[in-house]
């Protein structure tokens, strides 16, 4: 039986875009977010994806949640850690509470649901963890500094935890995306031309230009390279950071 699949803000975005192409491999797929409706909706709209409402800042939750799925499901071989906030403030705009609410979810999140998954693939001799970072894990997001440092941490964590684990059959990747054509975009649409006063066209031509290529990301490319990196195919691929931005970042 195909490996079950534990993936945290899997109910729509990237998130569900992965959910959805594990789920067409024949994978159990446990979507987990903290809004039951988002959830249910996507699991009804595709089979094989099982819905667990789950608060990633909460670590009890996570444990609560993690424990739910591996009993109806199994053990949990392929974790992605997804659930994130996008959203940017200057230095002076940050506050001590946004600057904890992003790292709550975007870092301390990925740590909670991995340390909550990797005991079964410790367990079963094999697995795989994704993150889904983001190109500001790079190189660093104007604008964006609790975001950017978010995903740094986050890409230091899975690079650390790939060190840990060499030579097991456990790997420990993150996808950097660029802009991606998600509800995240149109909310950042609306927050940058509130920001610099300027119109939503103008707004969204910041975002599409970053991307090196000119245009927004598919979710689905995203979707491809987690599916790569759960496969076979990609045992020796581990502790790396992947670019899917169009071009060099």
């Amino acid at each position: 039986m195909p490996d079950h699949v534990l993936i945290t803000g899997g109910g729509s975005g990237i998130g569900l875009a992965i959910a959805r192409a594990l789920a067409a491999q024949g994978h159990p797929v446990t979507i987990t977010g903290r809004r039951a409706e988002v959830l249910e909706a996507a699991a009804a709209e595709t089979p094989g994806l099982f819905p667990q409402v789950m608060d990633v800042t909460e670590p009890e939750s996570v444990e609560a949640g993690v424990a739910a799925a591996r009993a109806a499901r199994g053990p949990i071989l392929i974790h992605v850690a997804n659930a994130g906030i996008a959203e940017g403030r200057s230095l002076r705009k940050t506050t001590p509470e946004f600057w904890r609410s992003i790292m709550a979810t975007n870092l301390d999140g990925a740590y909670l649901s991995i340390r909550a998954c990797l005991p079964d693939m410790q367990a079963e001799g094999r697995g795989r963890v994704i993150a889904v970072a983001s190109i500001a894990g790079l190189r660093g997001l104007k604008g964006a500094p609790a975001y950017s440092a978010s995903k740094h941490g986050m890409i230091g964590l899975i690079r650390s935890l790939s060190e840990d684990h060499l030579g097991s059959a456990i790997t420990f990747n993150a996808l950097c995306p660029g802009y991606v054509d998600t509800d995240i975009v149109t909310r950042n649409v609306e927050s940058i031309s509130a920001r610099a006063g300027i119109d939503a066209d103008a707004a969204m031509e910041i975002m599409v230009s970053a991307n090196r290529h000119g245009r927004l990301i598919h979710a689905d490319e995203v979707a491809a390279a987690a599916l790569w990196l759960a496969s076979d195919a990609a045992s020796s691929v581990n502790g790396q950071a992947i670019e899917i931005a169009g071009g060099q970042v």
